[in-house]
């Protein structure tokens, strides 16, 4: 096999080499099935298992409570782009959204489809390098959406929006910094991420949601756009992805090995908190999130010279660290270090910036 490099990849993102050695040996038999997990019919038991295991463990790690619903999607965050809308926009109400990025901005595309929509806050002024501090919400909301994690441009909310409406249940595109921190569940009515960052492969989505709004949601709508459909079928109305979900399961296993999400929470900052430590000392490295915005799943940073920044990047590969070129929205380089990249990776990239800057 060839030597694995540092994976510094947006998403699809690095995964546990253990959970990867564990899903080779079950794509050729699952167990003693004699059957691979890819082959397994999702009607049988033992796909069956694999899919109620992965809901406890889920409902275990985030402390979900009963009267929430675990589904397990397709079509990304994307589609719940339009499915939240779809669902829990009435005609005579408006949803707010706070727009911090590239993926916010798509996500109040879509609502505005279906309904009338206010922008609560927005960092657009500053090529979203920053968190707003306050929000200014609308009457009378039907929910209030925000996206925790803004991979292009390298921010995070730390903790949820302040003292939204009482007329408003709060909706979350956690894609990028998925269990990478305990979560308070009860504070948000649904919470939407696609796997392939923090939980899996790409294909799947995990969803979070209240089960009295999926009763109250729009029966309107075609059957599988319906968040009903799902919860009401246990994310099997239609075959579901199995391979994926097997995966989110072998994630799951191995978030609650390292300490659950608080476990997570102490390696995510550890490994942030030196990156960032370099780059507030350097002379030629810069973040360029704001202070007190700076993400702990992407880092993104310049040089301030754009042949400076490809020399950078194309030096980097040839060294084993691939994907650190920044989005062209911001430039620079972009380091996404979520929850299976290994800290000595870090540690690796630290010494090769160093070397680099000695060098230019």
């Amino acid at each position: 096999m060839a030597r694995r490099i540092w994976n510094f990849s947006a998403g699809p993102a690095v995964l546990p080499e253990t959970v990867l050695e564990e899903a080779r040996e079950n794509l050729l038999s699952l167990g003693n099935t004699g059957i691979g997990i890819c082959e397994h019919s999702h009607r049988g038991k033992p796909f069956m298992a694999v899919a109620a295991e992965a809901d406890a463990l889920c409902r275990e790690l985030a402390g979900i409570p009963d009267d929430y619903a675990i589904l397990f999607l397709q079509g990304g965050a994307s589609l719940q782009f339009s499915m939240v809308p779809m669902n829990f926009l009435p005609a005579d109400r408006t949803a707010d959204y706070l727009v911090t990025g590239v993926w916010a901005e798509k996500a109040l595309a879509e609502a505005k489809s279906s309904g009338q929509t206010h922008v609560a806050c927005t960092s657009r002024d500053a090529n979203f390098n920053y968190i707003p501090e306050a929000c200014t919400f609308s009457k009378n909301p039907a929910y209030v959406h925000f996206t925790s994690n803004n991979t292009i441009f390298g921010t995070q909310f730390r903790k949820e929006p302040d003292s939204i409406p009482d007329s408003a249940f709060l909706v979350c595109d956690a894609s990028s910094d998925i269990f990478s921190r305990p979560i308070d569940v009860r504070k948000y009515g649904l919470i939407y991420a696609g796997a392939q960052k923090n939980l899996g492969p790409s294909g799947v989505t995990l969803v979070i949601v209240r089960k009295d709004l999926v009763a109250a949601g729009n029966k309107n709508l075609a059957t599988m756009l319906q968040y009903r459909t799902h919860a009401e079928n246990e994310s099997m109305y239609n075959t579901p992805p199995t391979f994926g979900i097997y995966l989110m399961l072998l994630i799951f296993r191995w978030i609650k090995s390292h300490g659950g999400l608080a476990g997570m929470e102490v390696r995510n900052q550890a490994k942030a908190a030196k990156l960032y430590a370099y780059l507030k000392q350097s002379t030629l490295f810069k973040s360029t999130a704001r202070p007190g915005s700076g993400s702990l799943m992407n880092v993104t940073f310049v040089t301030g010279n754009e042949d400076k920044d490809n020399a950078f990047v194309k030096a980097a590969e040839a060294q084993g660290f691939s994907g650190l070129k920044g989005h062209r929205s911001v430039g620079g380089m972009r380091a996404s270090i979520y929850n299976a990249f290994p800290p000595e990776g870090i540690d690796a990239l630290l010494q090769f910036m160093q070397d680099f800057e000695a060098a230019a």
